[in-house]
């Protein structure tokens, strides 16, 4: 055990509690992440220049899509934590489900169903899957970067115990100090990932489609499992087999789409490349 371990910060989950009702950091860390993603991606969306000219998309097409995305982010989230965290729990208290605010949500989860979203907005709008996926990936790791620092503030999702001299005691994790994980993931999932990816889009990633989404699928596939190793499994389903987790379990096959993604990425013509052939062609 270290000399020193660094106290948990005496954070209130609450922010306002106005008489029966009551504004959660979590809450707040949803509905600013969705702003800021969905200002961020109306951004680049607006870009000639990222894009090598015309976005495949507009800004209107965008907030409409957001319109679809929203719901499937809470639905998918909560979907998944129940199926793939808590499935006998919920069996036994379905009326539960439907009470997010009592915790529990699936980035997995969240992740599925707005691929699925994706898919069905870029068919109806007839938009380039992967141009739709590239600008969503873009302004993802802002919401993961607050999701994590909800998570920290709400002293949830705490690490392994160790004696690194940063180490913590967290409320409800007993006595010995712990990683804060929560703020790992903030700094890979969140931070760190949202500068890679703005750094590609400077150098034209825009431009072949699909770059974006296979970077950001394989960057946070790494990231969440190299986080993995200093996170505490869920206490409902502890380590599974060889000391894996739930949670490197449900990311492997994000990396592996993340590679196959940027194969085909790296095998596409860029996209104005590929118009001016058209049109080559046309004439």
């Amino acid at each position: 055990m270290p000399l020193y371990v660094i106290p948990f910060p005496a954070f209130d989950p609450v922010l306002i509690d106005i008489g029966p009702f009551a504004i959660r950091w979590y809450a707040l860390a949803y509905f600013v992440g969705i702003l800021a993603g969905w200002f961020y991606a109306r951004t680049l969306v607006r870009s000639e220049k990222l894009w090598g000219g015309p976005a495949p998309l507009t800004a209107n097409d965008f907030d409409d899509f957001v319109l679809w995305c929203v719901p499937a982010l809470f639905f998918g989230g909560r979907a998944g934590y129940v199926i793939f965290y808590n499935p006998d729990y919920f069996a036994a208290h379905p009326l539960e489900i439907v009470e997010p605010w009592t915790g529990g949500m699936s980035f997995h989860g969240a992740l599925l169903f707005i691929l699925l979203v994706e898919v069905a907005f870029s068919r109806w709008r007839k938009i380039p899957l992967l141009s739709l996926t590239d600008i969503v990936s873009a302004a993802t790791p802002i919401g993961l970067l607050l999701g994590r620092f909800a998570n920290f503030i709400n002293g949830e999702l705490w690490g392994r115990v160790t004696d690194v001299p940063w180490a913590m005691v967290f409320p409800d994790a007993g006595p010995s100090p712990r990683h804060p994980s929560q703020l790992y993931e903030a700094a890979l999932e969140g931070l760190a990932l949202f500068v890679v990816l703005a750094l590609l889009i400077r150098a034209g990633a825009l431009k072949r489609r699909g770059t974006i989404t296979g970077v950001f699928a394989l960057g946070y596939g790494v990231a969440r499992i190299a986080c993995e190793f200093f996170r505490e499994p869920d206490e409902q389903l502890g380590f599974l087999w060889g000391g894996l987790t739930m949670g490197m379990l449900l990311t492997v096959p994000v990396v592996i789409v993340g590679i196959v993604i940027l194969v085909v990425a790296r095998r596409t013509e860029p996209a104005r490349a590929l118009v001016n052939k058209q049109n080559a062609e046309s004439k």
